[in-house]
């Protein structure tokens, strides 16, 4: 079925910001490819009022812990630059991490030793059931997958909830309407994305600007050393001018970045297991053997440093300012001790020691400021 979506234009007025709403082209001429053309035009031209003002996001530290904290993209909500990921459950872990200061946990289960005040607790919609209407974004399985998910977790509401993926069966002003729903109705305070593009994040923000509604706060994005463009290039420029900011995951890449497939693929490695079979190809290959040589160059930074490579590997996410959080995803209490040590770690983080490892990378992708210069 086709889904036309009438846009309309601002009335921009450079005094107050105001705007006012023209007369919709009639949705029966809009197809959708053109009102997706409309909405970045609307968002183009939107900018110059209603960019967000300039806002200061000073990083803090905590007295006891060490750890660090920075607002979650242009919003309010404070949390700790490091957070834990969805695949950790064992409370002894999250004990540890809250201990640590850390306050995020994207993940289905509960930690129960701290104020719920003081933690900021994240889940993530898409998947649900097998049936039809237990998947996606619709306004129906928005609502009854955060309500079912409120359940599971024993929660009145969480912090964040996540768009898992992008929907191209909804469309987008039914998903934002939802995302605001479900945000009034006090079942979570702000939402965000997970692997949308820069576009549909932009989409997003116009319809909710256009229809009164309440945009996203941050995207969630895989970003590590040998995966940067979209952290990098595409989400500051979001944050810049729409106040997207970026909570990331996967800085060691799967474990690729920890150093123990240098020489092959050990049997008690998670790359040896059947159902990664696709992380084993990925390593074993052309691509893969290059980064591990790559990866063994960096030996001699992790020395200078005194740390280790997952250390490294952590702190170098952090010190992209424009990163509000990076999302660990270790299983055991040594791993977990040993990525916390990356904000000792972070102050190292030189722009002489980020130009050495740009160095060996080679892979530092460039704006389009870059060529011009």
């Amino acid at each position: 079925m086709q889904v036309s979506i009438a846009c309309t234009d601002h009335n921009l007025k450079r005094g107050n910001g105001e705007h006012s709403k023209q007369n919709a082209t009639s949705p029966n001429v809009v197809n959708q490819a053109r009102a997706k053309f409309r909405t970045v035009a609307i968002i183009a031209r939107s900018f110059g009022s209603f960019t967000p003002r300039h806002i200061s996001l000073k990083e803090s530290t905590g007295k006891h812990t060490g750890m660090k904290y920075r607002n979650l993209g242009k919003s309010g909500l404070r949390v700790s630059c490091l957070g834990l990921g969805e695949s950790l459950v064992a409370e002894q872990l999250m004990t540890m991490a809250y201990e640590s200061g850390v306050n995020l946990f994207d993940t289905a289960e509960v930690y129960a030793g701290g104020r719920r005040s003081s933690l900021v607790i994240t889940t993530k919609l898409y998947w649900g059931g097998k049936a039809e209407t237990e998947r996606g974004l619709s306004r129906k399985h928005i609502i009854e997958g955060l309500k079912g998910s409120l359940q599971r977790m024993q929660l009145e509401y969480v912090d964040v909830v996540f768009a898992n993926r992008p929907d191209s069966n909804t469309p987008m002003e039914e998903i934002v309407r939802a995302m605001t729903y479900v945000i009034n109705q006090g079942m979570a305070m702000y939402w965000g994305t997970s692997r949308w593009t820069a576009m549909e994040i932009m989409e997003a923000y116009s319809v909710a600007r256009q229809f009164n509604l309440i945009p996203p706060v941050c995207e969630q994005a895989e970003y590590h050393l040998f995966q940067r463009e979209k952290v990098e290039i595409q989400l500051p420029e979001l944050y810049h001018k729409i106040g997207v900011g970026a909570m990331t995951w996967s800085p060691l890449a799967c474990g690729i970045i920890t150093g123990k497939y240098e020489n092959g693929i050990p049997e008690s490695s998670r790359a040896s297991m059947k159902s990664y079979q696709w992380l084993k190809e990925k390593i074993v290959s052309e691509d893969g053997r290059k980064q591990q040589a790559k990866l063994k160059e960096l030996n001699h930074i992790t020395e200078k440093l005194g740390c280790t490579l997952p250390q490294l590997a952590v702190a170098w996410c952090l010190r992209n300012e424009g990163v509000s959080s990076v999302l660990l995803g270790t299983s055991n209490p040594e791993q977990l001790t040993e990525n916390l040590g990356a904000i000792q770690v972070l102050p190292k983080m030189t722009s002489h020691i980020v130009s050495e490892i740009d160095h060996i990378l080679a892979n530092r992708p460039y704006t389009k400021k870059d060529y011009r210069s």
